[in-house]
């Protein structure tokens, strides 16, 4: 695990040493154990190490045996012993041990085809100084994070955009006509940033930069191929085999791996399975001084019931409000998730035991653990059962009439999957966007990101639908955003082993009846995890990552802190400050807008960060 930083020298005069020293020191938290660079007369690379495997022999940047291609790496590859024999086989030679190795003759000997082979999260760069040609690319599901800034002749890349800043031919800009889309997303949808110039590697794409140009290209796409045969009892033998396999594999490492633990059953199945081969795994979970939004005691029965150690730590709203503004430096692009802050708690305390956790993220989006899916699948019933245009005449006459049970139904019904996808208008949306920005941008419908994703899988039923578009934007953009950047903040790996290559390709066999059906959310994954964890934990409902922000706007001390940063410049300069006091206002009275007030807030702290402070 690491993180790097790079640049294309070719024509410039400045001190390359300093310049990428200064980069790589800029992500000094994704790796503080060991720091080494490679430049020639084209290219510099940085690299920061946070040790976990071949701890005396891991470093990088790594050269090949002849010294013609350069690779820095930043993350996992879990079947790298496998490969490796492999490669030995066809006549490499190794000179450690490590997973990143692998990654550098594996291309030697398959060219982009290495990445059909590799299974793990990654995101890396493979500089070939004979063919003059920069190699990279970025995990399929896009678990660590990949940047490139590309202007006037320049060609930056690395694992978070900070590193960017130390360069001295960076344009540092707001991308701010993207404001519009980060409102109703509490993200931007695509490769761009809020930085302008500065792109997303998105997942599953590879890219080649030669001679000024760069293409970039696709390696792998998530498919369905739904399987009807096999009964529920032998999903849930299959899962529990691949998923038991994963976590093995998910373990690896020479160093004390930990586990997060929630109170939910993603994340105690996974603490189940890494139990089994590990004694006395610790556990860490966070809450709130405010019990009524703590899942602690939830995790804390857990943990006793199964015999592990739990270390836990309690967020106050003194310590949320006090680390906003560092979080979103963290972040990079402005993220107004306010489950970040209690999370960047529990990574900063586990830190203080282990190197490495793993987590539950993407079982939801896998297995389908969200209630939107419910409602998907309702509304794909009722697809199937109304013909089209009486749903519309249905809709249309609903929406004239006053409010009645199933109204909202009714109209949202007469609507297209695309079109009622609650994310792309998660926050503000396109029609009072507007209201509270300084001018218009003429932004595009947010639901224009998501349509394209809904073509490619119209074939299939509505759940299926929102899981494949929730794996490409809210999982990426948002829920992978947040895990990496809050655990490399405080210098912990984070891993997975839900968000798995061979996972993936079973829960792609699922039919929906086996992931959502009734009002239960999950079904085969619950039925699998049953077996292994207690009932209760297993068939608890999904809480998310509650968090008292609601409350605490209201109180005088935190909404003061919102209100001055409100009637400051910066909000003078990209907001219509009169609607957006009133928003605060209207919050504190008792109105619930805690949503847009935290979207607001939180960009205007991301632009003090890297454009007041630094």
């Amino acid at each position: 695990m690491c993180g790097f930083a790079g640049f294309f020298t070719n024509g410039w005069g400045g001190d390359r040493e300093a310049v990428i020293r200064d980069m790589a020191d800029r992500i000094r938290h994704r790796g503080p154990d060991q720091d080494d660079y490679y430049i020639d007369a084209d290219i510099a690379m940085g690299f920061r190490r946070l040790s976990i495997i071949d701890l005396e022999g891991g470093s990088q940047p790594i050269l090949n045996e002849d010294g013609t291609k350069v690779l820095t790496f930043n993350g996992e590859i879990y079947n790298f012993q496998d490969l490796r024999c492999e490669l030995i086989d066809a006549g490499h030679t190794f000179k450690t041990s490590t997973d990143s190795e692998v990654l550098l003759h594996g291309y030697e000997q398959w060219g982009a085809g290495v990445l059909q082979r590799l299974r793990g999260m990654y995101a890396f760069v493979i500089w070939d100084s004979t063919a003059k040609k920069l190699f990279g690319a970025r995990d399929i599901f896009g678990i660590k994070p990949f940047y490139y800034y590309q202007h006037n002749g320049d060609f930056f890349f690395g694992s978070e955009i900070k590193s960017f800043l130390a360069h001295p031919n960076f344009v540092k800009e707001v991308n701010e006509e993207r404001l519009p889309e980060y409102l109703c997303y509490e993200y931007i949808p695509n490769e761009e940033t809020m930085f302008r110039h500065v792109f997303k590697l998105l997942n599953g794409c590879y890219f080649e930069y030669q001679d000024g140009k760069l293409s970039i290209r696709r390696y792998h796409e998530v498919s369905y191929h739904i399987d009807e045969k096999p009964t529920l009892e032998e999903w849930e033998r299959r899962i529990t085999e691949t998923f038991s396999e994963s976590v093995l594999a998910h373990k690896i490492a020479d160093v004390e791996v930990g586990c997060f633990l929630s109170s939910g059953v993603d994340s105690s199945y996974v603490v189940k399975e890494v139990s089994k081969t590990a004694d006395g795994i610790k556990t860490f979970s966070v809450g709130y001084e405010e019990e009524k939004y703590s899942e602690l005691p939830y995790a804390q029965d857990f943990c006793k019931a199964v015999g592990l150690p739990n270390i836990s730590n309690k967020v106050s709203a003194d310590d949320f409000f006090d680390a906003a503004s560092i979080i979103q430096y963290y972040l990079d692009d402005p993220m107004p998730n306010p489950s970040e802050i209690p999370l960047y708690f529990l990574a900063k305390n586990a830190a203080k035991y282990v190197k490495v956790v793993l987590s539950g993220e993407g079982a939801d989006e896998l297995f389908g653990g969200y209630p939107m899916y419910l409602a998907g699948m309702h509304f794909d019933h009722y697809a199937h059962r109304v013909p089209k245009p009486l749903r519309r005449l249905a809709g249309a006459a609903a929406g004239k009439m006053p409010p009645f049970k199933g109204r909202n139904f009714l109209i949202r019904g007469a609507m297209e999957p695309y079109q009622r996808y609650m994310r792309s208008n998660y926050v503000f949306t396109r029609s009072n966007v507007n209201r509270y920005l300084k001018k218009d941008y003429h932004p595009k419908d947010p639901v224009s990101y998501v349509k394209p994703f809904f073509d490619k899988v119209s074939d299939l039923d509505e759940p299926t639908q929102l899981q494949y578009v929730d794996i490409q934007i809210w999982m990426l953009y948002d829920i992978l955003q947040k895990a990496d950047r809050m655990s490399m903040a405080n210098s912990l790996e984070l891993r997975v082993p839900f968000l798995d290559k061979k996972v993936l390709e079973l829960a792609t066999q699922i039919p929906s009846r086996y992931r959502v059906y009734g009002d239960v959310t999950k079904v085969a994954l619950r039925g699998a995890a049953i077996k292994q964890i207690p009932e209760r934990t297993a068939n608890k409902k999904k809480l998310g990552f509650p968090v008292p922000l609601n409350d605490w706007l209201r109180q005088d001390k935190y909404y003061r802190i919102v209100r001055e940063a409100f009637e400051s410049e910066t909000a003078a300069r990209f907001f219509n400050q009169k609607e957006i006091l009133r928003l605060l206002d209207g919050h504190k009275a008792g109105e619930n807008h805690m949503q847009p007030v935290w979207s607001i807030y939180s960009f205007l702290l991301w632009y003090d960060e890297f454009f007041v402070k630094r």
